[in-house]
């Protein structure tokens, strides 16, 4: 896995969003296991200790547990992934206002852009 880490945010903060977009998305499962912190950096190409850093803080928000000698997992609670989701939609809407707005747009004509764009499908 190639990943084009943009330079204006750390690393670990980067690949935690984007384990948690791959459980959002259904592409990692409750109860599946990740990568080991080496196998995972490798893939990555970041540091180990950048892994460790991002299996931490998942681990933090409780997206995954960690079970010795057995590995790292997603959770099974669905109340977790639930509120991370909700967590992360919120985060998106935030980052795209203050996108429009730094370019001088209005939420109305965004909404019309938006609404033109579902119908256009």
């Amino acid at each position: 896995m190639t990943i084009d880490f943009a330079k204006d945010r750390p690393i670990y903060l980067q690949l935690v969003e984007i384990i948690c977009g791959d459980v959002i998305k259904g592409k990692l499962k409750p109860g599946d296991k990740l990568a080991s912190v080496r196998e995972f950096a490798l893939e990555s190409g970041v540091n180990v200790n950048t892994v460790q850093r991002v299996y931490k803080e998942l681990e933090m928000m409780e997206l995954t547990e960690t079970k010795r000698g057995q590995g790292t997992f997603i959770t099974t609670n669905d109340e977790v992934i639930y509120t991370i989701r909700e967590q992360m939609k919120e985060q998106v809407a935030l980052q795209f206002i203050s996108s429009i707005e730094s370019f001088g747009f209005t939420l109305d004509e965004m909404f019309e852009v938006l609404k033109n764009k579902k119908g256009g499908n």
